[in-house]
């Protein structure tokens, strides 16, 4: 399947994709949009409104989750505790800018939302701040698959397209490998304990 012809016929998808994508979580298909527009195939600032949009209502859900159901559903969940207490940490000890960063710390950014709705932290608060993260995570990571984008194309012209696909293909695999090995890691800690207690 050429990919850059689906985009190039397809385009207009892309945006409500990546609104939907940056929602749950979503840095890949940020960056490959954001490449493929350097490209010229779709729009930058389309895009960038697409994540910030995404990122901000998807982390106000899980807010919102936190608020009205966060005891009810760790009572439930009790393997969620350690990643909650973990992002009510770092939130006691860094406050604003834990609010500001969490989406860039790996191991609490999915649940940090959900915390937070726990934590008792004014809504008004939150929103403004969330907002704020949003668009500065949405403009990085956009910005970074847009200049990668025009330095490969001016390096390699023609070629960099291909390359460049490739090696977001290849980011992608590093990125879920990393998940899983992360995953297996925990699972291997929780297993010791266990075995300890």
């Amino acid at each position: 399947m050429n990919v850059h012809h689906f985009i190039a016929t397809h385009g207009a998808w892309s945006y409500p994709i990546t609104f939907v994508w940056t929602f749950f979580e979503g840095e890949t298909f940020v960056l490959f949009a954001a490449f493929a527009a350097a490209e010229g195939l779709l729009n930058a600032p389309l895009i960038l409104v697409a994540a910030w949009f995404g990122s901000f209502a998807g982390d106000q859900c899980y807010f919102w989750i936190g608020r009205r159901f966060g005891l009810r559903v760790l009572a439930r969940q009790p393997k969620w505790r350690g990643r909650v207490d973990s992002a009510l940490a770092w939130l006691k000890r860094f406050d604003i800018w834990f609010i500001l960063s969490f989406r860039f710390i790996y191991g609490v950014r999915n649940f940090s939302s959900f915390a937070l709705g726990i934590s008792g932290i004014d809504w008004r608060r939150f929103l403004i701040l969330n907002f704020t993260a949003a668009g500065l995570w949405a403009t990085i990571f956009v910005g970074v698959g847009y200049l990668t984008g025009h330095a490969l194309e001016k390096m390699l012209g023609e070629v960099a397209r291909d390359f460049g696909l490739v090696m977001l293909v290849v980011f992608a695999l590093i990125l879920i490998g990393a998940h899983v090995a992360h995953r297996l890691h925990r699972r291997r800690r929780r297993a010791a304990v266990a075995h300890r207690s």
